[in-house]
């Protein structure tokens, strides 16, 4: 996989507000358990597995089970790889001569 698609795929990861707003809070609050995080996004069972799911095969949260919840938790190495991307699209690359209209 090119960094391009790599990149791609992180940015994926993110594209549904319920994905970002669940890295918010387990930015701000650390681990939280499913049952948690269905009381404050207001949403069903399903849908939170469905969105855990995209965001743990993206390598942005890690999950544990504890008894019958799941436990997540934001992962360092997926936060570094966000950061590394958005360093890489705002890098400035210096200017080439075009060679059609000479600017």
């Amino acid at each position: 996989m090119t960094e391009l698609q790599q990149t791609a795929r992180l940015f994926k990861t993110l594209s549904d507000e319920n994905r970002v707003q669940i890295v918010q809070l387990l930015a701000r609050r650390g681990e939280m358990c499913a049952c948690q995080l269905l009381e404050l996004l207001h949403i069903g069972q399903s849908t939170l597995s469905h969105h855990m799911k995209i965001l743990c095969d993206g390598g942005i949260v890690s999950a544990r089970k504890e008894g019958k919840w799941m436990h997540y938790s934001l992962q360092a190495s997926g936060l570094q790889k966000l950061l590394h991307c958005l360093k890489q699209l705002s890098a400035p690359v210096p200017k080439k001569a075009c060679a059609a209209c000479k600017k």
